[in-house]
Parts: C-alpha cells; structure tokens; sequence
C-alpha cells in the first residue's frame, strides 16, 4: 500500500505525504498536483487511523467529489460516512446533528442565494428601503458573515442614524426571520457551526476528538469565519495539513481572506513549509511569463514553478483596434487549429474579466458556426421549474419555510390574490407564526372570504398529501409533486423536460440528502462534456486547465478593472491575470483592443500595465489595426512626425511630482506640440503636453 501511495510523487510530494503530525502548510503552485498530494496524503493517514476519523474539505462539490472518488480508488475502503466534502456540506453534517442547542429544529431549509434575495426583498419592503438595493445589502451581510461579524456586533459599530445602521436593523431581521423559518443560508452553516463550539465547549471537544486529522484543499479561498471554525477544530492535537497557493487568491470579493495562508505560520509556530513547484500542466514559457507577472505582486510567498516541457511557443500579444476585430481573429484562430487536427473544439477557452465582454465573442462565434459553451451561467438547479419544484418538496419537509411558501402559493395560479396574501402576512406577523400556520388560522378564524378560504384550503391539501406520502425515494416524491400539484399541466415541453431530468436524477437518492445537495449546488458544479469552446470569466477558470487559452481584453480599466485602486486590489488583479495565464498547457494568446464599449458607451483603451512586466524574448506581438478606422489614421500620424528626445523613448521611466514613477507609453508631435502618455500604477494612463509635465527621467 504504502510504495502505491508514493508511486510516481516527486521528492517534495513524498515529503508532504509521509509528514507525520503537527501542522503543514503545503504551498503548492498552478498545476503541481496539489490535489494528488492531499488525496495522497489522506491515503496514507488512512493506514494508521480510520478514514471516518480524518476530516477533509474544499470549495466545490466537484472538486469534494473528485476527491473522494480517488481516495476510494487509493485505499479501497468503503468512504459513504467519510468526513471528505465542501465547507458547507461538512457542517451541515454536524449541524443536523447539534443545532437544537440554538433553538433551531434539525429539519431547518438551506437556503441558497435566489431564496436569501426573495427575503431580503420582502424585509426592504417592509421598512420601506429602496427594494432595488436588495443584491447589495445581500453581499454585504454575506461579507459580513464571512468576516464572522455578527448582526449585533455591527449594529454596535454604528452611530444609529447612517446607512450603516438601517443595514444593520435589516441584517438583524434577517436573522430572525431565517429562525422563523427554521432557515440557514450558506453562510450561516459556518457561523452556527463555529457559535455551537464555542457556546458548548464539550460538543467542540467531541468533534475535536473525532477528526484527529485536517485536511484543507485550496486554502487560499478560506474566508475569516472558516479559518476560525478550523482553528477551534485543530486547537488541541493540531494534526492539521493546509494546501493552497496565495497567488491564485482571487475571491476577496466574496470574503476570501489571504492573509489566512500568509499568516499560518505565525497561527501555527511549529508548522512546516513544503513547496510544489514543479508544474505538470504548461510549457516553460508559459510558466516563464505568467512568473515574471506575478512576482511584482508586493506580499506573496516565493516560488519558482519549473516544467520539464522545456522552451515552447512564445506567448502572444495582439491589439487591435475593436473588440470586434479582437472576436474574429480569435475565431478565425480557433477555425485555423481545428480544421488542421490539431485541437478539438472543448481544448480552447476564452477568458475575460467581466460578463459583458461574452457578448461579441458569442456574436462571433456564432456567425463562424463554431460551437461553444458559456461555463458558470445559470445553473440547472436555479432554473424556475426546478426551484419550484424544490420548493414544494422543501415545504412538505418544514412548515415553517415562508420563502418556499411564497414562492409556490401561486405556482400554478391558483386565484390567491394580494389582498389574501397580505393578510396571511399580517397574521403571521401578528402572531409570530409560520405563514403556513397563518393560513390555518385565518381559515378557522373566517378571516378571508368563502372564494379565499376554499383556495387555500385546496393549497393546504396538497402540501399535507405531499407530507403524508410514502415514497421509495426522492424521485418518487419529486414526480408525485410534479402531478398532484397541476405543474405538469403548467409548463411547456422545455421546461418540462428539465424537470423530467431532475427526477431522473433523484433516482435511488434519500429525499432529505437529495434536498440538501441540491441546496448546495453552485453553477461551479455543473458540468458540461460537450465538445464546445469553453467561455468563461477568469474568475471561473480557477481550477481548469486547456491546451489553447485567449484571454481577452487585458487593458487598463478592464484588467486591471476600473473599480480596482489600492494596492491590494491591484494585487489581486494581478493574480486574476496569472490564474488565467497558467490554464494555459500549450498556447496562450493575450488580446486586447483600442475600442470597447463598456456599459454602453465606446470607450478608448490602452493596453494593461499588467503586460510591461512581461519581458520581450519570451513573447511575441501582433498589431491588427483595421485600415479605416480614425485610430489608424492617427497612428499614422504619429509615426510620420514622431521625435521622441531621447529622455522620453516608449518603455523609459519617469517620475512626476504628484503622481509619482511611471512608463512611457507613447510620445508624439512637434516642438511645444509635444505629447507624451504615461503609465503611473498607481493612478492608470494619463495624457500629458509635454512643456508642461515637469517630467524628470530616472535614470
């Protein structure tokens, strides 16, 4: 067993592996095999103790489910009660078992983020907040709880008339109507997790004995709430093996906090640091000029990733004069290699920084007949049919889901107007019970209309015929809601065939596992095999890999994007850039344009400052400029009367009074005519007169 587990490992890989006890922090560039190692070392852990007693977690389900499946095939030992998945999932787990000590019942609802946006929109209705705002007050709740923040901690931060305060008020009703419901969102499986540990010491000290080894994939990605419950959990043996990369930490937008991977030596004084630096996936080149990026980024651990695909094809750098001509050479490329065998479609992936720039590049390859994929786009679990579908099964589960009942009251219509609805509300409210128990009331009470009352009558008896049925599986009760509540007569065949393949999938599946899973499914987890080029934004590459790359649109104000000014946003952009840089296996095309249009208006773009760090024998650069545009003119202008002085050549550097050093990117005209264009990091492309830029040369 044991030579099978190291069999083809490097000597850094079998260091990791045969580590015994005490802290590790592995850090393991792009493409070193990371997830060989931590499976790797779970098999080896799983010769001495019991795989039930070693906790193992990552972001995706994809990624868990990877996981678990080579660990199966390693140790040949049956992992159905393992402790190997998400975050999310894992404590889930534990808090189905232990959340009665904070007042919740263990059948609460997960919900997901359609679900936490339909409350969060129903309590800015109520305290009269512009509904509009209910994306941004969601993600900030979410940072919140992602830095372990508390509604009440923020409410006493507050001055008690700010923004910041009626945030806080509708952070703290949230909660309460999530507890209502007997609901959690995603969020909240960590929060409570971490609250049930600290609150109870001996449940703490029994998941503690329990887990006597932590394995963590992608580290880089943990936010503060999830370090914190992992260090609860590591605090007493300490048997706790991290592996990440900070140079691909790209999520602190969603509350992913890097400094968790930077400071674990100073968390854990004994840990050891082993480094993966041997790259399995690019060429040299490749790894040669996404390195020279991102060795500028100002904290991060030093690494050197090496490949014994030695030399390759040069990176390279194409600018044209629209996005629309940047679409179609890349399509034409694409073409190019597939009709000469060299590539099938699903080897090439597109990468852009943000949504919008998808919609020429699908133009395109639409008019050349090229098949593709959008890759992160709405996932099959969010589509209407399924949620509501979901919904109704979540409902039958716990009454006192009150996002699950709006949803479906109505769906199919079923006649139950505003006015009935309003008073169900009022009820509920009045009362502090569950709309499901509000429509009891009022029925008993006579509180509605004879139409109203035989309406609601005839939703209660569904749900209570949907609770009280016997079913084999959850496929079983999925088709019985699919027919016993009129949806199947409520669809058109597309959707109907949607939900048709999400009862096939539900087949032989427990109907509470299958809700939970289901609720904790990100569109990262769908998967798609078709043979289709893959676009995507570079935030979605994380953790994929293809032969062909383009990443399009590396400019100022789209990579690094506008809204990125200090220096650790910059730095983040900056890492954005190198993960896709390094999905690349054998060829990597960087593209940008002189002309896009950005939230509908057309706006001129300069190439990003990103690309000055990439030295000139490792790539190549093509200029497409089409022949009539007013750009080319221009250019053609300056060529004809440019003189540079010798001081301000394109590439030298210069320092200004107010904005510090900055590179040349451009100098042109006559005389006092003179114009120059600067790069300044820090502050982005200005346009300067020359006579008056007060411009002194570093030398």
């Amino acid at each position: 067993m044991s030579k099978t587990i190291l069999e083809g490992l490097n000597p850094q890989q079998k260091e990791a592996i045969l580590h015994n006890g005490g802290p590790l922090l592995i850090l393991a560039g792009a493409g070193s095999g990371k997830t060989r190692v931590i499976t790797h070392k779970f098999a080896y852990l799983a010769k001495k103790l019991s795989p039930n007693s070693i906790l193992a977690l990552t972001f995706t389900n994809k990624a868990a489910d990877e996981m678990k499946a080579r660990i199966a095939a390693l140790t040949k030992k049956d992992l159905r009660n393992s402790w190997i998945g998400t975050f999310h999932s894992q404590c889930n787990k534990i808090l189905r078992k232990e959340i009665g000590v904070l007042g919740y019942n263990r059948d609460f609802s997960i919900y997901d983020e359609d679900d936490q946006c339909n409350l969060i929109r129903h309590i800015l209705k109520e305290f009269k907040i512009y509904e509009a705002l209910y994306k941004g007050i969601l993600s900030r709740i979410s940072s919140l709880k992602s830095a372990s923040i508390t509604p009440e901690e923020f409410l006493s931060k507050g001055d008690g008339f700010g923004f910041e305060d009626r945030l806080a008020r509708v952070y703290i009703r949230y909660q309460d109507e999530l507890k209502r419901c007997n609901a959690v969102d995603l969020d909240d499986l960590i929060m409570l997790t971490t609250k049930i540990f600290e609150e109870h010491p001996d449940i703490l000290k029994k998941y503690q004995q329990r887990f006597q080894y932590i394995l963590i994939d992608e580290f880089q990605d943990t936010n503060t709430a999830q370090y914190k419950l992992i260090k609860l959990l590591a605090s007493s043996h300490k048997n706790i093996c991290v592996v990440g990369d900070d140079d691909q930490s790209i999520y602190g937008f969603r509350g992913a906090n890097i400094n968790n991977i930077l400071n674990f030596e100073k968390d854990f004084p004994t840990a050891k640091v082993i480094k993966l630096e041997q790259n399995y996936r690019s060429t040299q080149n490749i790894l040669h000029v996404s390195g020279c990026i991102i060795k500028n980024n100002p904290k991060r651990k030093a690494k050197t990733l090496w490949s014994e695909r030695k030399g390759g094809e040069k990176v390279l750098q194409c600018w044209f004069g629209t996005e629309e001509e940047e679409a179609k050479y890349i399509a034409k490329l694409i073409k190019g290699l597939y009709l000469k065998g060299m590539y099938d479609y699903n080897d090439f992936a597109i990468l852009y920084r943000i949504n919008l720039q998808s919609r020429v590049l699908e133009d395109t390859l639409r008019h050349e007949g090229l098949p593709y994929r959008i890759v992160g786009g709405v996932s099959f679990y969010h589509r209407k049919e399924i949620k509501d579908i979901i919904a109704y099964m979540r409902l039958a589960l716990n009454r006192d889901d009150n996002v699950s009942l709006r949803r479906i009251i109505n769906c199919p219509p079923r006649g139950i107007g505003d006015s009935t609805l309003s008073k169900l509300e009022q009820e509920a409210k009045k009362k502090s019970i569950s709309l499901f128990a509000a429509i009891k009331n009022v029925i008993k009470s006579g509180g509605v209309t004879s139409s109203a009352r035989e309406k609601l009558e005839g939703f209660l008896s569904i749900i209570d015929k949907i609770s009280s049925g016997k079913y084999k599986d959850a496929a079983d009760m999925l088709s019985k809601i699919y027919t016993k509540t009129g949806y199947s007569e409520f669809i058109n065949d597309e959707r109907a065939e949607n939900v048709q393949e999400l009862i096939a999938s539900a087949e032989g599946k427990d109907i509470k596992e299958f809700v939970d899973r289901v609720s904790l499914i990100t569109s990262v987890d769908d998967v798609d095999n078709s043979n289709a080029i893959s676009l995507m934004t570079l935030h979605s590459a994380k953790g994929l890999e293809f032969p062909v790359v383009f990443i399009a649109g590396v400019e100022e104000g789209v990579l690094p994007y506008f809204k990125a000014k200090g220096t650790e946003e910059i730095a983040e952009e900056r890492r954005l850039l190198y993960v896709g840089m390094t999905r690349a296996k054998d060829l990597l095309w960087l593209t940008g344009a002189k002309r896009r249009k950005l939230y509908a208006k057309v706006q001129e773009q300069e190439p990003s400052r990103f690309l000055n760090d990439i030295p000139e024998e490792s790539c190549q650069k093509i200029e497409k400029i089409l022949k009539d545009t007013p750009y080319t003119a221009a250019r053609k202008q300056r060529i004809k009367t440019f003189k540079p002085a010798a001081a301000y050549s394109v590439g030298a550097r210069v320092r200004h009074p107010k904005w510090g050093i900055g590179v040349v990117r451009d100098c042109y005209g006559e005389g006092d005519d003179q114009k120059i264009t600067v790069n300044f990091p820090e502050i982005g492309i200005k346009r300067l007169a020359l006579k008056f830029a007060n411009l002194e040369r570093i030398r």
